[in-house]
């Protein structure tokens, strides 16, 4: 008895697509291995807790995988592992001694370390846009990396606050750089940002640090010395990263690049309602007034300022909620992963 091993993902956890799957990893594994009906003896399928609306096996059924036994199980909850994933074994006797060929599509790629590519997904916009949400979502779904570029330049920036350096002086900015102590830590699928020995993950989170970092990650220096690092990690590694120049600057041969952006108003409110839930009292006016100054601060800087790259994939969340968002760009990487 041969088993040939096969496995997919879905953006979406609806009946169409799972069936289109289903056939899309089927029909290639039959042609892969050059598979006669009588060569097989049974389907066996298992598939991730998060997938309800449709039953792999029926889909193979109808697709006209109905001439085997067709068994399916349900995936144990594994912390970690990929999202909505549909696996295969496909139980044969093979009436030659061809050589097996596994298949793996789309995200289950990754399950494969010998087969997967590295790619990396570019996010950028605006201040308040949710990019740095959805891309916390796409490296989990996707078991892949999530570089927080922002914590990076808002550890600068936290730094410049305690020595009392103006973020704007690009002179003092500069002097301050060989004293800069920034880390990057993973703890428990989360990133953790150590500022010369110190975890600031919370601090640098603060509204003030917000207007800091912005100011800081204009001067050609300090861009520089992250971008150097990020373009290093995302060289040897597959992962998420989200900013204002990702796909236009830090990684322009990103396979998957989409710009992410909302009315102002919309971006306001959604800090607005973030802040107080911390605790923090602010005002939405000035809150405002706050969002569309970094808006203009980011785009008019002379260094690698906030720009949509020609090859991005443009969502305007304004009107939508985040399911809706990570559905459309699932729908996209998916097409091409």
């Amino acid at each position: 008895m041969t088993v040939i091993r096969g496995a997919t993902t879905v953006a979406t956890d609806c009946q169409e697509e799972i069936s289109a799957s289903v056939k899309e990893m089927l029909d290639e594994v039959f042609a892969q291995n050059a598979l006669k009906k009588e060569e097989v003896r049974a389907f066996l399928f298992s598939l991730t807790t998060d997938i309800h609306s449709y039953h792999p096996a029926k889909a193979a059924r109808e697709a006209g995988y109905d001439f085997a036994p067709l068994f399916a199980a349900i995936e144990p909850e594994i912390n970690g592992g990929l999202k909505l994933c549909i696996r295969l074994m496909l139980f044969t006797e093979l009436l030659d001694n061809r050589t097996v060929k596994h298949v793996y599509q789309k995200g289950a790629k990754v399950l494969r370390k010998d087969i997967s590519e590295i790619y990396n997904i570019a996010l950028d916009g605006p201040a308040g846009s949710g990019k740095s949400t959805i891309a916390k979502i796409l490296a989990r779904d996707y078991n892949i990396l999530y570089l927080d570029t922002g914590a990076m330049y808002r550890a600068c920036g936290l730094k410049a606050l305690r020595l009392g350096v103006d973020p704007k002086d690009g002179v003092a900015v500069e002097k301050m750089l060989p004293t800069l102590d920034v880390k990057v830590e993973y703890k428990d699928g989360a990133q953790r940002t150590i500022l010369d020995g110190e975890d600031v993950s919370l601090s640098i989170r603060e509204n003030a640090v917000s207007m800091a970092a912005s100011s800081i990650s204009a001067h050609p220096a300090v861009r520089m010395k992250m971008v150097e690092l990020q373009r290093e990690i995302a060289k040897g590694i597959s992962c998420v990263l989200d900013g204002r120049d990702i796909g236009s600057t830090v990684l322009p041969d990103a396979k998957f690049k989409f710009f992410i952006t909302a009315d102002s108003k919309v971006r306001a409110m959604r800090r607005f309602k973030e802040l107080q839930a911390r605790g923090e009292n602010v005002d939405f006016d000035t809150l405002h007034a706050e969002i569309v100054a970094r808006d203009k601060q980011d785009s008019e800087r002379e260094f690698s300022p906030l720009v949509c790259a020609k090859d991005a994939i443009v969502i305007d969340t304004s009107d939508m909620d985040i399911e809706q968002v990570i559905t459309a760009v699932k729908a996209a990487v998916q097409s091409k992963i």
